[in-house]
C-alpha cells in the first residue's frame, strides 16, 4: 500500500483508515449503521460466565447502537436519518455490534443477516463476536454470505497476556483466537481484532507486544481502544476500591503512534480510540472529545514524520 507520506505540508495518509478503504472499494463514502440484534453472550448466560467482561456495560459495548426492541430494519432507517445530517451517502454497512452476534441458532442468524442485506443501500455487514462462538455451521453461513456481499468479522481479543485476560474475565485462551483467525482466513473472510490499550497492570511494552502479535496474525483490520471506565460496570466498582493508573491523553497519543509504527502497512485501521456516552463515562474524561484525540494522533505522526508500518517486522 502507498501511504502517500510526503514532505512539507501536503495532505498525508500516514495510516490506512477504514473510511479510505471503503471509499476505494465502493467509490464513495460508506456509513456504518450500528444495530442491536438482540443477542446475549456466553460470558453472561452461564455458558462461560455470568457477569461478562469486567469493562462491559449492560448494553454489551454497543451504547451507540439502535434499540433491541425495534426490528433491525427500523433501527437501520433510524440510523440513516440520524447520520444523514452529517454525511451525504446512500451506501451503508450494517454493524451487528452489541454482545456476541454469532451466538444464536443458525436459522436465526441466517434470517437476521439476510434481512440486513435486503435493506436499501446496504452493501455489506460487519459482525462483532467472540472467537469461541464460530462453530462449523456459523463459519459455513459466513462463508456463504462472504461470497455475496462485503463482510468482515470482529473479534474481541483485547490482550494476549493470560494474566490480564483472566482479570478482565475474557473467558477463552489465546489459542481460541488463533484458531478463529485461521478458520476465517481459510474462507477468505476479513477479520478485525479489538485491542484495549491501558488495561490494568499492563506495561507499555506488554501493550505493544499484543499489538505486534495481532500484526502478525494476518488479521485484515484492527481497532485500538483507549480503556475507559463506564459507570456501574464491574471495572467501575473495582476502580473505586483499587484505583489504578489511567493514561493521560498525551500518553495515549504517544502509545497509539508507537502501535501504528509496528503494525503492517496494509492493515486497515478501524478505530484509534474508544468512546463512551457522556452520561455513562466515569474516567478518563478526555476520551469524550474523540475528534481531538484523533487530531492529536495525526499531529504526533506528523511531528515524528512517521507512519503506519515504518517499524513493522514480520515474524
Amino acid at each position: 500500500m502507498n501511504l502517500n507520506v510526503l514532505n512539507g505540508d501536503s495532505i498525508m495518509k500516514r495510516y490506512k483508515a477504514l473510511h479510505d478503504e471503503l471509499k476505494m472499494e465502493f467509490g464513495q463514502k460508506v456509513i456504518k449503521l450500528s444495530i442491536d440484534g438482540g443477542f446475549t453472550c456466553p460470558n453472561r448466560d452461564g455458558t462461560v460466565g455470568t457477569r461478562g467482561c469486567i469493562f462491559c456495560g449492560e448494553e454489551g459495548s454497543g451504547e451507540f447502537a439502535g434499540s433491541r426492541f425495534n426490528p433491525i430494519r427500523v433501527q437501520a432507517e433510524e440510523q440513516k436519518k440520524l447520520l444523514s445530517k452529517k454525511w451525504n451517502t446512500d451506501k451503508y454497512i450494517i454493524y451487528f455490534q452489541n454482545f456476541t452476534n454469532t451466538y444464536a441458532p443458525i436459522d436465526r442468524l441466517r434470517q437476521l443477516y439476510y434481512e440486513a442485506l435486503s435493506i436499501e443501500g446496504v452493501v455489506g455487514i460487519a459482525i462483532a463476536t467472540r472467537p469461541d462462538c464460530l462453530g462449523p455451521d456459523v463459519l459455513n453461513l459466513l462463508s456463504e454470505i462472504n461470497e455475496k456481499a462485503y463482510l468482515w468479522v470482529e473479534l474481541g481479543l483485547q490482550t494476549i497476556h493470560d494474566r490480564t485476560a483472566r482479570f478482565i474475565r475474557r473467558g477463552y485462551p489465546l489459542e481460541v483466537y488463533d484458531e478463529a483467525i485461521r478458520n476465517l482466513k481459510a474462507r477468505n473472510i476479513k477479520t478485525v481484532t479489538h485491542v484495549i490499550l491501558g488495561l490494568p497492570g499492563e506495561s507499555r511494552d506488554e501493550i505493544l507486544e499484543t499489538v505486534k502479535y495481532v500484526g502478525n496474525t494476518g488479521t485484515w483490520g484492527i481497532k485500538l481502544h483507549s480503556l475507559y471506565i463506564q459507570k456501574d460496570t464491574d471495572l467501575y466498582w473495582y476502580y473505586l476500591k483499587n484505583p489504578f493508573p489511567i493514561m493521560s491523553k498525551e500518553e495515549y497519543v504517544s502509545l497509539v503512534v508507537d502501535a501504528l509504527e509496528i503494525l503492517p502497512p496494509n492493515m486497515v485501521i478501524h478505530r484509534l480510540t474508544g468512546d463512551c456516552k457522556k452520561s455513562l463515562l466515569y474516567e478518563p474524561k478526555w476520551t469524550l472529545d474523540k475528534l481531538s484525540v484523533i487530531a492529536s494522533i495525526e499531529k504526533e505522526l506528523k511531528v515524528r514524520n512517521t507512519h503506519q508500518g515504518i517499524k513493522y517486522k514480520k515474524s
